[in-house]
C-alpha cells in the first residue's frame, strides 16, 4: 500500500470510531424523548457506554493481533460492528441501546488497537509520530462533519438512520481492508498466545515509567475529550440556546484539534514530541484558569466558551499523537499487546475523568472549565514523575521494555 494510502486507510480506521461516538450528538435529545430518557445527563451514557466498551476491549485484540497478524483480527470485529450498529438501529429500550452501544465499542476497539500496531510495524519514534498526526489531522476532520452529517441523516429519517450509517461506512472499510490492507506483521515476529507471553507483555508494557505513565497521561487528556463532547449538546443548546448552530459551533472546536495534529506534523521532527506536550499542558492550565475567572466573574458568553473551548482543545491536540507515540517507543517489539494495555488505560481513564466532569455538568461551563484545570495539573504531575523531573530537555532514545 503506498504511503498516502497508507495514511488515509489509518485515518478512516480511526474514523469508524470517531463516527461511532459523534455521529449521534444531534439525535441524542430525540434518542431521549422516543426511549423515555427523564434525566438529561442520562443521555450522556450512549457516549459513554461506547466507550467502555471501546476501553475493555483493547485489552484482548493486541496480544490476538500479534498471535494470528493485523489484518485477520480486523476483518473480524469490522464485521461485528456492521452487526452491533444494525442491532442498535432496531433498538426498543434504552437499556438495549446501551447493550449495542458497548458492543459497538467492543468491536471498534481493534480499530484504535490495530491502527496504532500497524503504525508502529512500518515506523517509530518522530516519524511514527507524524505519521500518526497525519493520519489524525484527516481523521479530526471527521468530528468536524459528523454532528452535521447526523442533522443530514436527521432530515430524511429517525435516529435509527444514523446507526445505519455506520453499519454502511464500517462495511466499505471492511471493503477497502480486504482489498488493499497487506499484513503487516511478519511470521518471523509474531509471538505464541499463551499465558507466559501474555504476563510478559503486560509486565513490560506497565512497569515501563514511559509507557505506562504517558497511557495514564494521554487518558487524561482524552477525558477532556470526553466530557466536552458528552456535554456539548447540553451547553450549546440547554444553556446558550444555540441549536440552530450547534453543528457548526461544534465543528469549530473539532477544527481546532485538527489545527494542531496538523501543526504537530510539521514541527514534532523539528522540535519533538517531549517540548510540543509540554508546552501544549502548560498552555492547557493557563487557559484553564483565565477561564474560570471569566466564570467567576459573571462574564461568561458563548462566544467567550467558544474561544477558550477551541484554545483548550488546540492543547490537547497537541498532547495526543505524542503521549501515544511516547508511550509505545519503548515497547515496539510487542506492539499489538502494548497497544492493547495502553489503549485500555487511555480509554477506561478517559471514561472516568469524562464522566466525572460531564456528570457534573449543572447548567454552567463552570464544571467543564474546573475540569480542564485538573486534567492540566494531572498531567503534568505525570509527566513529571515520567521524565524523572526533567522537562523541556533533550532526550535520548528509551531503550525497549526489557533492556
Amino acid at each position: 500500500m503506498p504511503q498516502r494510502e497508507f495514511v488515509a486507510f489509518v485515518a478512516a480506521l480511526m474514523a469508524v470510531n470517531a463516527l461511532g461516538v459523534d455521529l449521534m450528538l444531534p439525535a441524542l435529545a430525540d434518542i431521549g424523548h422516543q426511549l423515555g430518557i427523564a434525566t438529561a445527563n442520562h443521555r450522556q451514557w450512549i457516549i459513554t457506554a461506547y466507550m467502555l466498551g471501546f476501553g475493555a476491549g483493547q485489552l484482548v485484540y493486541g496480544p490476538l493481533a500479534d498471535r494470528f497478524g493485523r489484518k485477520p483480527i480486523l476483518l473480524g470485529t469490522l464485521v461485528g460492528f456492521v452487526a452491533a450498529s444494525v442491532f442498535a438501529a432496531s433498538s426498543q429500550t434504552f437499556g438495549a441501546l446501551i447493550g449495542a452501544r458497548i458492543l459497538q465499542g467492543l468491536m471498534s476497539a481493534s480499530t484504535r488497537v490495530l491502527a496504532v500496531a500497524i503504525v508502529r510495524d512500518r515506523f517509530s519514534g518522530r516519524q511514527m509520530a507524524r505519521t500518526l498526526s497525519v493520519a489524525q489531522m484527516i481523521f479530526f476532520l471527521v468530528p468536524i462533519m459528523a454532528p452535521s452529517l447526523g442533522q443530514i441523516l436527521l432530515a430524511f429519517g429517525p435516529w435509527r438512520f444514523i446507526f445505519y450509517a455506520l453499519a454502511a461506512f464500517a462495511a466499505f472499510v471492511l471493503a477497502w481492508s480486504f482489498v488493499r490492507l497487506p499484513e503487516t506483521l511478519t511470521l518471523a515476529r509474531r509471538t505464541p498466545l499463551s499465558i507466559a507471553s501474555l504476563r510478559r507483555g503486560y509486565t513490560l508494557t506497565l512497569t515501563n515509567r514511559y509507557s505506562a505513565g504517558y497511557a495514564v497521561a494521554a487518558s487524561m487528556t482524552f477525558g477532556g475529550i470526553i466530557a466536552f463532547v458528552s456535554s456539548a449538546q447540553q451547553i450549546f443548546v440547554d444553556e446558550f440556546h444555540a441549536g440552530s448552530r450547534f453543528t457548526i459551533l461544534f465543528a469549530v472546536c473539532a477544527f481546532s484539534m485538527g489545527c494542531a495534529s496538523f501543526a504537530n506534523s510539521r514541527l514534532v521532527e523539528r522540535l519533538g514530541t517531549r517540548l510540543i506536550s509540554q508546552t501544549a499542558v502548560l498552555a492547557l492550565i493557563a487557559l484553564s484558569l483565565a477561564h474560570i475567572a471569566v466564570i467567576a466573574g459573571g462574564i461568561e458568553t458563548l462566544w467567550t466558551y467558544m474561544v477558550f473551548q477551541a484554545l483548550s482543545m488546540t492543547c490537547i491536540g497537541l498532547c495526543g499523537s505524542n503521549f501515544g507515540a511516547m508511550a509505545m517507543e519503548p515497547v515496539g517489539h510487542i506492539a499489538g499487546t502494548a497497544s492493547s494495555i495502553q489503549g485500555f488505560i487511555t480509554s477506561v481513564g478517559a471514561v472516568i475523568v469524562g464522566s466525572l466532569i460531564g456528570q457534573s455538568y449543572n447548567g454552567t461551563t463552570y464544571p467543564l472549565a474546573i475540569g480542564y484545570l485538573l486534567i492540566g495539573l494531572g498531567v503534568l504531575a505525570v509527566v513529571y514523575a515520567v521524565e524523572g523531573g526533567k522537562l523541556f530537555h533533550a532526550h535520548n532514545k528509551v531503550p525497549d521494555a526489557g533492556e
